[in-house]
């Protein structure tokens, strides 16, 4: 059966290089056996939720906030953080639910989102569709094994969303180097998915206890040929628009580099937030159809 033997194949080359730009087509009903459709399931270490290719007016929860699902001995796992990527639950995340099999179809029991059933079918060598009969929605799944999943790639790609994971950024380094500026006195950041808020509260303040003091539009921009370099423009009414290099420092603190002043700026992110955990105070969080725009500059930054 075409849909057995496709997924026998061997992934070749990098998640960047391997997204489809042709049209999706729905291929081969896996149908032949429960068996079969969890050997297809189990055959990848990972499936990257391509979120961009997804179709229908509906939502699944839990592929809307996952960047990665993983089907292991009837234990579903995932990766719904940036922070820590790669590293958490060994690559896989962590444990969200439980599944079954039957004949071309999945049934999931989520911690926090329920019972779902998922038609799958096979789209292309590494590539699987799940579908939610119900809304009609679709999502578009690409098998990796860990050992050659892009990590950097999809932590890079998905910038805007590690910003957010953290309640707040806080201040912990200036340069002696770098003219003076107004920037020199934020001493608080916060990323939201539409605005970003600031605040001169003093070292130490405690997240509860922060006073913000400005709210405004913010942008992150990839940079041409420089797939590790991001920019940051934070709009303030005052001061126009402010530009950063921004550079990720590790899991829990970033740089800014004010080109302008020539000053380095570190924060490190307070309040880390994990997403899907089964419990009340569980933060909802979903991942959107989003692509930043590109800019055409150069490092100033020197090495």
């Amino acid at each position: 059966m075409k849909a057995k033997l496709l997924f026998g194949l061997i992934l070749i080359g990098t998640l960047m290089t391997s997204c489809y730009s042709e049209p999706i087509i729905q291929d081969e009903f896996i149908e032949e056996s429960a068996f079969n459709t969890d050997q297809v399931l189990q055959s990848y270490d990972l499936w990257y939720v391509d979120i961009n290719e997804t179709t229908g007016a509906g939502e699944v929860p839990f592929l809307q906030r996952a960047f990665t699902v993983s089907f292991v001995d009837g234990v579903v796992y995932a990766n719904n953080n940036i922070v820590g990527i790669g590293k958490t639950g060994n690559g896989f995340g962590i444990d969200v639910g439980n599944y079954g099999t039957l004949r071309g179809t999945v049934e999931i029991n989520h911690d926090v989102d329920g019972l779902w059933l998922l038609d799958i079918f096979a789209v292309n060598d590494n590539t699987i569709e799940m579908r939610d009969s119900r809304s009609g929605t679709s999502y578009f799944l690409n098998g990796y094994q860990t050992s050659n999943f892009d990590y950097d790639f999809v932590f890079y790609d998905n910038i805007n969303y590690f910003m957010q994971e953290y309640d707040a950024w806080e201040k912990i380094y200036t340069s002696e180097k770098g003219a003076l500026n107004d920037f020199d006195d934020e001493n608080f950041l916060q990323f939201n998915p539409t605005f970003f808020r600031s605040s001169i509260d003093v070292n130490g303040t405690s997240i509860v206890n922060l006073q913000w003091d400005f709210e405004g539009d913010y942008q992150v921009y990839d940079v041409e040929n420089d797939e590790t370099l991001k920019t940051l423009t934070l709009a303030y009414d005052t001061m126009g628009n402010d530009y950063f290099e921004l550079y990720v420092i590790n899991d829990s603190t970033i740089e800014l580099y004010h080109p302008s002043s020539e000053t380095v700026y570190e924060f490190k992110g307070k309040g880390y937030q994990q997403y899907l955990k089964a419990s009340k105070s569980s933060v909802v969080k979903k991942r959107t159809k989003i692509s930043n725009p590109t800019m055409k500059v150069e490092r100033k930054k020197k090495k």
